[in-house]
């Protein structure tokens, strides 16, 4: 039987559900992790338990459209540059971790109280 497009996206949605659940996983210091297409539009997620969101729906998916955005634009230099690994924001309060396959996005947020940022985000990368 032929997959239609629709089957294929669930069954990749699917596959982007179990690695959010197993990054967040790795650590108690990862609050959020999540799957954006390139419009912003989330495709999946998981929080940890018990935690509350920092931000509110409409400020996600400003936030999400900005990530998606500059993910877009950098995509133009990777021919003069390189290719894109990984992104970092650092805030006060989290730290965002953004990885680019493909035509998707990984969007990680990790509490700033982790001790060693690099390693967990080298496991991250092993994850996505």
């Amino acid at each position: 039987m032929v997959k239609t497009p629709a089957d294929k996206l669930r069954d990749a949605i699917v596959k982007y559900k179990i690695q959010c659940r197993n990054i967040i996983k790795l650590s108690k210091h990862i609050r959020y992790t999540g799957v954006i297409n390139t419009y912003g539009k989330t495709l999946t997620g998981a929080i940890q338990p018990d935690l509350k969101p920092l931000l509110k729906a409409e400020e996600i998916k400003n936030e999400f459209f900005i990530v998606s955005t500059l993910i877009s634009l950098r995509k133009a230099n990777d021919s003069s540059i390189g290719k894109l690994d990984h992104i970092v924001f650092k805030h006060s309060k989290i730290n965002i971790v953004v990885f680019h396959k493909k035509n998707i996005t990984f969007y990680v947020s990790i509490d700033n109280k982790v001790k060693n940022l690099e390693k967990l985000v080298s496991l991250i990368k092993k994850q996505s």
